[in-house]
């Protein structure tokens, strides 16, 4: 059975869209300038973000971008219980990952999106 899953991206600093959806926080520290009460969001998964060590080094440099994604993907094939939780809501309906960074194409959103639709496409748990 064929069921595509939708996955979108927002930044937790827009309006929020229309569009009815989970709404995944996928950064690692709680955005500046929001209160948690503020933030129309379902499940926070802090544990899917890039390591403290890789956001670091990457800095949001385009630069590094490639390499940044390599990276990335490796810890995100390594870390089973968080991309679970997140297949888990993308199985349910469609989902929003959001994220707090301005650069809207050079961000672990954008690479967990594809991650994660890779996944449901194969059927991965």
């Amino acid at each position: 059975m064929s069921h595509e899953h939708k996955i979108y991206l927002e930044r937790v600093y827009d309006e929020p869209t229309a569009q009815k959806t989970a709404r995944l926080l996928v950064d690692r520290v709680w955005p500046r300038g929001i209160a948690k009460a503020e933030l129309a969001h379902d499940d926070w998964i802090k544990g899917v973000a890039p390591s403290a060590q890789l956001r670091k080094w990457f800095g949001h440099d385009p630069e590094k971008w490639d390499e940044f994604r390599n990276r990335y993907l490796h810890e995100l094939a390594n870390n089973e219980k968080a991309v679970a939780r997140c297949l888990t809501w993308c199985r349910k309906g469609p989902v929003t990952l959001l994220y707090g960074t301005k650069d809207r194409d050079h961000n672990q959103a954008v690479v967990l999106k594809d991650y994660l639709s890779q996944r449901l496409k194969d059927g991965s748990s």
